[in-house]
């Protein structure tokens, strides 16, 4: 019976700090999915830049062979 008359537990600081946690976790998260987005926005523009000059006739430095 002594159990029962205890109040409730203190543990706001708790989740405070685990939506805390969260939070900064979903964040982090957000971060890196932007900075993903844009090195893939990069990526396709060299991409087009590679396949432009390939197209017009021009060698690409980087290919040691052409198979055509």
């Amino acid at each position: 019976m002594f159990l029962l008359q205890e109040g409730p537990a203190d543990t706001l600081a708790y989740m405070i700090a685990g939506y805390a946690v969260i939070f900064g976790l979903m964040f982090a998260y957000l971060i890196s999915l932007i900075v993903r987005a844009k090195n893939l926005k990069q990526d396709m523009e060299v991409l087009r830049q590679i396949e432009d000059k390939n197209t017009s006739g021009q060698k690409d430095p980087h290919v040691v062979s052409d198979y055509q």
